[in-house]
């Protein structure tokens, strides 16, 4: 199940094939509904009108604004290499180590999807998973950057390396500033998990290590805002 409004409307609009059907609150007749029936009916959508109680108990929340989808989880497993070998630009990866937060990862895919970067990469275990909630924080940015989840952290870092891809880790106690690593080339930005930063092996298979300097009085920023101004920081290198 996924609901919201930006989390449905991106599956209608991207991949209308893998909806079952759509689930939409009876009391919801404004612009925004109208717009999920039309779409859905135009797709071929089964569309099943529905009562809030129910809609609440279906994915155990209120906060589905009155539309849930059912969908097929089924999908081709994207790889690392699929990614790597279909680039027409230098690679811009961002990687998450064991971000447990589903909060973080939506808005992580939010950023990713905002700086125009090719994938986010982050491990099979010790990490959140692309659940609803995380869908529904990504908006819509779930269904346009690849999310692609390894069994290996390190050893898929080693991937990237081979296919020249240099590979920085954001720390705070590294002496180079995010702003002094050259990113003009292919770069992976590693995030570590929110209070743990990045684990042991993690941290030394980097190339380099950065930080963002902070000038204030708190020590460290939200993963999914640092990875903004790592990402950004690329493109702003390099001229777009």
């Amino acid at each position: 199940m996924i609901y919201g409004f930006h989390a449905v409307l991106g599956k209608l609009k991207r991949d209308p094939e893998a909806v079952f059907e759509l689930y939409l609150s009876s009391q919801r007749q404004d612009i925004r509904a109208r717009e999920v029936q039309q779409l859905a009916e135009a797709q071929g959508v089964r569309l099943i009108p529905s009562e809030s109680d129910r809609l609440d108990g279906m994915v155990g929340t209120r906060r589905h604004q009155g539309v849930i989808a059912r969908i097929d989880g089924r999908h081709r497993e994207l790889k690392l290499a699929d990614v790597l070998e279909s680039l027409d630009e230098p690679a811009l990866l961002l990687v998450l180590d064991g971000v447990q937060d589903p909060h973080n990862l939506g808005a992580c895919l939010r950023v990713a999807d905002a700086v125009g970067a090719h994938a986010v990469i982050a491990p099979k275990d010790r990490a959140v998973g692309l659940n609803a909630t995380a869908v529904k924080v990504a908006s819509g940015a779930a269904d346009t950057v690849p999310y692609i989840t390894v069994t290996n952290l390190a050893r898929a870092l080693r991937e990237m390396q081979e296919a020249g891809v240099w590979i920085i880790g954001a720390a705070g106690e590294a002496e180079q500033s995010v702003f002094d690593v050259d990113q003009k080339g292919p770069v992976a930005w590693v995030l570590g998990a929110e209070g743990d930063g990045l684990r042991r092996l993690t941290r030394d298979t980097c190339d380099v290590l950065a930080k963002i300097p902070m000038l204030g009085s708190v020590e460290s920023l939200n993963v999914s805002v640092a990875s903004g101004i790592c990402l950004f920081e690329a493109r702003r290198q390099r001229g777009a």
